[in-house]
């Protein structure tokens, strides 16, 4: 099994902002993301982001801002041992109709295709229901964060518009720890089953 996990930006790494983060200062982590991606990543995970950034179309921050802002990520990461491969985003508006904002999968095709892969089966993880959208259209396993968008549903039952393999997480440091533990289960089986 390809052992990779594709991870939404804002509202699942770093803190979501109404008016939209737009320079490295608003790009403040959510407490325990920084480590749950250092913890995968000593695990042998390949970790991706794939992120609606509409903030370029419309013209509230340059690329040289969104460069910088994942350079402050990086620099975070890399203090607690932590990586992440690849960072795909959508730079277009809702107008433009492009096939790479979320829901639609053209982030996660562009994943595939980079990388030379299927992801089929690979965990992919959001705070929203148009992040796992684009996600499960690809056949990726749905994960939701209460971090971020994903907040509200602290409160009351997902739409049916979820798909139903949704799993919850209190946030991605949460996720760090079901996948590591899941991790655990699995090779259980897998020994257990050579055993038999």
């Amino acid at each position: 099994m390809l052992k990779l996990i594709i991870l939404d930006r804002d509202g699942t790494i770093n803190e979501d902002r109404d008016d939209y983060v737009k320079s490295p200062e608003e790009w403040v982590p959510i407490e325990g993301s920084m480590e749950a991606i250092a913890r995968l990543s000593h695990a042998g995970w390949r970790i991706v982001i794939a992120s609606n950034q509409s903030g370029l179309g419309r013209g509230l921050f340059d690329m040289a801002t969104l460069n910088a802002m994942h350079e402050k990520m990086h620099k975070l990461l890399a203090l607690v041992g932590g990586k992440v491969e690849a960072i795909f985003f959508c730079p277009h508006t809702t107008e433009e109709g492009c096939d790479c904002r979320k829901p639609l999968s053209g982030l996660y095709d562009q994943i595939s295709s980079r990388l030379g892969v299927s992801l089929k089966g690979v965990p992919t993880v959001g705070d929203s229901l148009r992040d796992l959208q684009a996600g499960y259209g690809v056949g990726c396993e749905p994960h939701l964060v209460l971090s971020g968008k994903g907040a509200v549903y602290r409160d009351q039952a997902l739409s049916a518009q979820f798909p139903k393999e949704t799993r919850i997480h209190q946030d991605l440091y949460g996720f760090s720890e079901w996948m590591l533990h899941e991790r655990d289960v699995q090779m259980e089986a897998l020994r257990a089953e050579k055993k038999a």
